[in-house]
């Protein structure tokens, strides 16, 4: 029977109770958290969001495979992210919870086994196909440091550049990547309408923490739903290569999603 993974759940939630009470080091800038609040305005509509359910067209290559199917990504506002391909080789499903008491994550091919994702891979975004929700928990959460980086142009757009991170809730191990590199997300908002062009960060492989692999999120085709405004074209980049290609034909918003639907179940 598949359950989650004891002691890593024990493991994370020591780390993560040793010092959450303790002071920033580091204050965001004014610039960086009013771009943020203009972003989130313009994202959200007005409205207060929960949940949000994208289904569409989805391809995915990785080496030489080149699968078309669908997909179906959900969130939660809370933190919580989905992602499940039906394609010609397979269901492939991939799941994070950061809302859970411990964070959490699993990924699964085309043999149904769930797989745990490492500590330090669950540190980013687990909404990354959901700007809004990635931009929110940034401006509500604690220990969030946003710095705006500067006007740039970014895959021939005019951008706004913030960089956040995270102070660490633990005292950083004397070698290695530091808990701020590993939660390092970049964000690139347009200049004229402050929508989220693309959002980057790294993850690494499974045993070696300190080896950045890049990703990067980018958005386009908005489209305003009952208010909110979303990216109906994602795609997403592998170190530097397109690994899925998601078109949008169904938003589903605050529809009442629970974290039940998030749960993350790994074989032992």
């Amino acid at each position: 029977m598949r359950v989650v993974r004891l002691f890593l759940s024990v493991s994370i939630s020591f780390l993560l109770s040793v010092t959450l009470a303790a002071q920033q080091t580091a204050t965001s800038s004014p610039q960086a958290l009013q771009l943020f609040q203009r972003s989130l305005s313009a994202l959200a509509g007005g409205q207060t969001l929960s949940d949000v359910t994208l289904s569409g067209a989805a391809r995915r290559i990785a080496g030489s495979d080149d699968d078309t199917g669908t997909a179906v990504l959900k969130a939660l506002a809370a933190g919580a992210g989905r992602t499940d391909l039906s394609l010609p080789s397979g269901q492939r499903s991939e799941i994070q919870n950061l809302s859970a008491t411990a964070p959490a994550g699993s990924w699964s091919g085309p043999d149904g086994v769930a797989h745990a994702m490492s500590f330090h891979n669950l540190l980013t975004e687990p909404t990354w196909f959901f700007p809004a929700f990635a931009i929110s928990r940034r401006l509500s959460t604690t220990g969030y440091v946003a710095i705006y980086i500067g006007h740039e142009t970014r895959n021939g757009q005019a951008v706004e550049h913030i960089s956040v991170s995270q102070t660490p809730p633990f005292k950083d191990p004397p070698l290695g990547p530091s808990f701020a590199h590993l939660t390092q997300v970049d964000f690139f908002l347009d200049s004229t309408t402050l929508l989220p062009v693309a959002v980057t960060f790294n993850i690494h492989p499974d045993d070696n923490a300190m080896l950045d692999i890049p990703v990067e999120i980018r958005f386009s085709d908005y489209r305003p739903v009952n208010g909110p405004y979303i990216p109906f074209h994602i795609q997403k980049y592998l170190n530097n290569g397109l690994c899925l290609d998601f078109l949008a034909d169904s938003v589903n918003l605050n529809t009442g999603l629970t974290s039940t639907a998030f749960t993350v179940e790994v074989g032992l």
